[in-house]
């Protein structure tokens, strides 16, 4: 139970990174298309490279594994990870990135209400005390008290719950289908659905018009490793261990990393109430584990 607790918190800790790299590659004039292409393309290929390296060794050709999920459905199952990039990348440009985490935010409750409505799985008295706490501490980290809501704009408000919609879904899927597979598999499998997603509504000009030259490749490697291959193999390897409830409480470590990438890397003024919000969160997290923490794991 612990190793799953760990391997997600530490899956979204990658995911809280990638919101300052996206930002650098905009300042350096590249685009939505550009940046979510390159982090899929670069994504699936070292995942399928890592999986290739693994199937070579004797411990794994020894395992027999019976596939009960068709490859065709986890490729599937892998544009909801497509659908967050796209729909998150677009949020962060049309509205404040304090009010784009706060939307991404609600894939919380999003993700517990879905597991309940599918799966009639009611969150327990702390998963539901952790809720609240969450994002109580989620309006504070994201400074949304202190921000003004004239610059709102409608559609960036939408992109956002539709990146909290599909990251709710993604955290369901990755718990509930191909769990028979090994967690490189599983992974490749569904960022090349995310890739082929990508490359379908933005058809990958980057590959052939010289921006690989300059600094997209570098973004590039960075964002694809820390938001298509560790958050996806950890998260395959630990939501089946903890269940999606869980795994949705854990993942809010996402805020607290981004709120300390923008004040230790952009060098944004970050407030004391903002980073009273981040203890907020982190305590919540803790709390639904306190009971494994005490068993060590067991």
């Amino acid at each position: 139970m612990l190793k799953g607790i760990l391997l997600v918190f530490f899956g979204a800790c990658s995911f809280g990174i990638l919101s300052t790299f996206v930002k650098l590659a905009y300042h350096d004039g590249y685009t939505l298309g550009d940046v979510t292409g390159a982090q899929a393309f670069f994504g699936a290929v070292i995942l399928w490279v890592l999986f290739f390296f693994q199937s070579r060794t004797s411990s794994y050709k020894a395992k027999e594994i019976k596939l009960i999920t068709p490859r065709w459905k986890m490729v599937l199952a892998g544009t909801c990870t497509g659908l967050v990039s796209i729909f998150y990348y677009q949020c962060v440009k049309l509205v404040p990135n304090s009010v784009a985490i706060i939307l991404l935010m609600q894939f919380i409750w999003m993700s517990i209400l879905l597991e309940f409505i599918i799966y009639k799985k009611k969150p327990t008295g702390l998963q539901f005390l952790a809720i609240l706490l969450v994002l109580a501490g989620t309006i504070l980290a994201s400074g949304m008290v202190e921000a003004t809501i004239s610059s709102l704009s409608l559609k960036g408000i939408g992109f956002g719950l539709l990146a909290a919609i599909s990251y709710a879904g993604f955290l369901m899927l990755s718990g509930k289908i191909g769990n028979e597979y090994p967690a490189l598999q599983k992974s490749a499998l569904m960022i090349t659905g995310a890739c082929i997603l990508i490359f379908i509504l933005f058809p990958p000009m980057f590959l052939y018009n010289g921006a690989l030259s300059g600094s997209l490749l570098k973004w590039g490697l960075i964002i694809a490793v820390f938001g298509t291959v560790i958050p996806p193999l950890f998260y395959a390897e630990g939501v089946p261990r903890i269940g999606t409830a869980l795994s949705s409480i854990l993942s809010a470590a996402e805020l607290p990393v981004a709120v300390m990438m923008a004040g230790f890397v952009l060098q944004e003024q970050v407030s004391f109430l903002r980073w009273m919000g981040v203890c907020v969160i982190l305590s919540a997290m803790v709390l639904p584990n306190l009971k494994y923490l005490r068993k060590g794991g067991r």
